[in-house]
C-alpha cells in the first residue's frame, strides 16, 4: 500500500514536471502567424528558415525556431567580422601605408624608385590616396626618374579570379583584397541625363587614361524603375595594348531618374595604382614617366612617408552600413595580426585570421562549432552559422566594452545604409539597427530592435531557398511582432 506521503511526492513530481515543460515551451514558441502567412505566399517552408530573438539580458529566447541549424548567413557574417576586429583591434585601430624611395634624392630628384608598401587599407579612396600623394610632394620630392613599385608582400593570399563567384567579373563586390587597394580599383561612371539635347552624358571618375567610353544609351520618358537592369554594359579588353578596356553602354535610360552612379572594377592593381598616381602626381606639379611593376621593399629602409587611415570605429560604419565587401576581408585579414608569430614572419594569411576568431570565441566561452569562415566577408557559398549562435554573439558584443560603436556601425531602420528605406514613416523606423545580407538562394537580416516597453532584443533570421529573394515581408512581419510583443 502507498502511503500518503509518497503519493503527495509523486503529485508534486508531476506538477514540477508540467511546470518545467511549461517553461521550456515559451521559449521555442510557435512561428508567429503573420510570419508563417508570408513565408506561405513567398512559398518558403519553415524547414528552411532560422530564427533567434532574445532579450538581451534574458535567460532564454523567446523565439527559437531550427535555430541551432548552420546555416548561410550571406552578409550578415560581417557582424562576426566586425565585432572580432573592435575587441582584437580596438576601435582606434588604424592601417598604414609606407612610402619609400629607393634611391637618393637630391634637390627634388629621386634618381630611382619610388616604393608604396601596403598593409591592407581599406579606405585609401580617391581622396586619401590623393592626401597621400600630396603628402609625397610636401616632402620636397618633385621627379622621379625611376618607376612605381608596390610592394603588396603584407597579404599571404592568393588573388584569383573575380568573376570565379558568379561569372560577374567586373562588379565591385568581386574585387580581391591586396595589400596596395586603391579606391577598390573603382570606376565610377556618372549617368547625367541632357534633356535639353535629348542625351545621356557619362562622366567617368576617376579619369583615365586606359578607358575608351563608348556611349549608346537613349534618353527616355517614362518611370526609372530598376534603371541599372535596364542597361547592358559589355567590356572589352584589348590584349597587349597595355590594359586598355573599352566599355560600351547600351539600352534606355529614364530621364526620371535622375543622376546615378555605376560602378565597375575593370583594371588590374597595378595599372590602376599607376595610372591615378600619374595624374595626381603632375596635378601637383610633380615629375614622372615611369612604369610599374610589384616587388617587395628591402630591409632595413626607413619610409619616406607614412600615411594612416582613419580609426576601425569609422571603417566598420561602411562594412555593417553599406556591406562594404571588400573592406570586410581586408579587417578579416587585419585579424591575422594577432596571430602572428615573433619570429620575423611578416604576412597575414586567412588561415590565420580563422585562427584569431576561434581563439577570440573561445575566450569570450562562445561555442560555435558550426562556424565556418571563409573570408569574413559572407561572399561565400561555404560560409555558414547557426541563427543561435549569431544571436549570443549579439548578446555578447551589447555586453561589450565595443557596444556603442558596434551598434553605431549597423545601419538604422528608415534612416540610413542598406535599412533606409525599411519601415520608413513607422513606429520601428529609429528604433532597429540591423544587418542585411543576400546571396542567390539565402536572405538574411540580424541585430537589434528596441520595443514598444523599450526592452532591447537580438533579431536574427535567416532563410536558404530557392525562393529566398521573396522573404522580405516575412521578415518585416517578424520585426514588427518583435516590437508589438506583450
Amino acid at each position: 500500500m502507498i502511503s500518503l506521503k509518497s503519493k503527495l511526492r509523486a503529485v508534486l513530481s508531476f506538477l514540477l514536471a508540467l511546470t518545467t515543460l511549461a517553461a521550456l515551451s515559451v521559449w521555442p514558441a510557435d512561428i508567429p502567424d503573420a510570419v508563417r502567412q508570408a513565408l506561405k505566399q513567398a512559398s518558403i517552408p519553415e524547414t528552411a528558415i532560422g530564427i533567434y530573438v532574445k532579450e538581451v539580458s534574458g535567460k532564454q529566447p523567446v523565439l527559437a525556431v531550427n535555430s541551432d541549424t548552420a546555416m548561410n548567413p550571406a552578409s550578415v557574417m560581417k557582424l562576426v567580422t566586425t565585432y572580432a576586429g573592435l575587441e582584437l583591434l580596438g576601435p582606434a585601430y588604424n592601417w598604414r601605408t609606407e612610402i619609400y624611395a629607393l634611391g637618393k634624392i637630391k634637390d627634388g630628384v629621386l634618381r630611382g624608385d619610388l616604393a608604396i608598401k601596403g598593409y591592407g587599407d581599406p579606405n585609401l579612396n580617391l581622396e586619401n590616396f590623393w592626401l597621400l600623394v600630396r603628402q609625397i610632394r610636401q616632402t620636397g620630392l618633385k621627379e622621379i626618374t625611376g618607376d612605381l613599385l608596390l610592394d603588396n608582400s603584407y597579404y599571404n593570399v592568393a588573388v584569383g579570379d573575380p568573376g570565379a563567384f558568379d561569372g560577374n567579373r567586373y562588379k565591385t563586390y568581386n574585387v580581391f583584397p591586396e595589400a596596395v587597394l586603391v579606391n577598390y580599383r573603382t570606376s565610377a561612371l556618372h549617368l547625367i541625363p541632357q534633356a535639353e539635347n535629348n542625351t545621356v552624358r557619362i562622366v567617368v571618375d576617376p579619369a583615365s587614361e586606359l578607358l575608351d567610353l563608348k556611349n549608346n544609351l537613349k534618353l527616355i520618358r517614362g518611370n526609372c524603375g530598376d534603371w541599372s537592369n535596364q542597361l547592358h554594359v559589355e567590356v572589352r579588353e584589348q590584349q597587349g595594348d597595355n590594359g586598355r578596356i573599352t566599355v560600351i553602354l547600351s539600352g534606355n535610360y529614364a530621364m526620371q531618374c535622375g543622376q546615378n552612379t555605376y560602378h565597375l572594377s575593370l583594371h588590374e592593381n597595378s595599372a590602376y595604382v599607376h595610372d591615378l598616381f600619374k595624374k595626381l602626381w603632375r596635378q601637383q606639379g610633380g615629375s614622372f614617366s615611369g612604369s610599374v611593376r610589384n616587388g617587395v621593399v628591402p630591409n632595413g629602409i626607413a619610409p619616406l612617408k607614412v600615411h594612416h587611415s582613419p580609426p576601425l570605429a569609422q571603417i566598420i560604419r561602411g562594412i555593417n552600413k553599406f556591406s562594404n565587401n571588400v573592406a570586410a576581408r581586408q579587417l578579416y585579414l587585419a585579424l591575422g595580426e594577432t596571430m602572428m608569430p615573433s619570429n620575423g614572419h611578416t604576412s597575414v594569411s586567412l588561415e590565420q585570421s580563422d585562427q584569431a576568431i576561434r581563439r577570440w570565441l573561445l575566450a569570450k566561452r562562445l561555442s560555435f562549432p558550426e562556424l565556418i569562415m571563409e573570408n569574413g566577408s559572407g561572399l561565400s557559398r561555404q560560409e555558414r552559422i547557426s541563427a543561435s549562435q549569431m544571436g549570443e554573439l549579439l548578446v555578447a558584443a551589447f555586453h561589450s566594452q565595443v557596444m556603442p560603436e558596434f551598434i553605431s556601425s549597423l545601419a538604422i531602420a528608415g534612416m540610413d545604409g542598406t535599412m533606409r528605406n525599411r519601415f520608413r514613416g513607422t513606429l520601428v523606423a529609429g528604433r532597429a539597427h540591423m544587418k542585411t545580407g543576400t546571396l542567390n538562394e539565402v536572405t538574411a537580416i540580424a541585430g537589434y530592435l528596441q520595443d514598444h516597453k523599450d526592452r532591447r532584443n537580438v533579431v536574427v533570421f535567416f532563410i536558404n531557398h530557392l525562393q529566398a529573394a521573396n522573404a522580405r515581408s516575412a521578415m518585416d512581419a517578424l520585426i514588427r511582432w518583435v516590437y508589438e510583443r506583450a
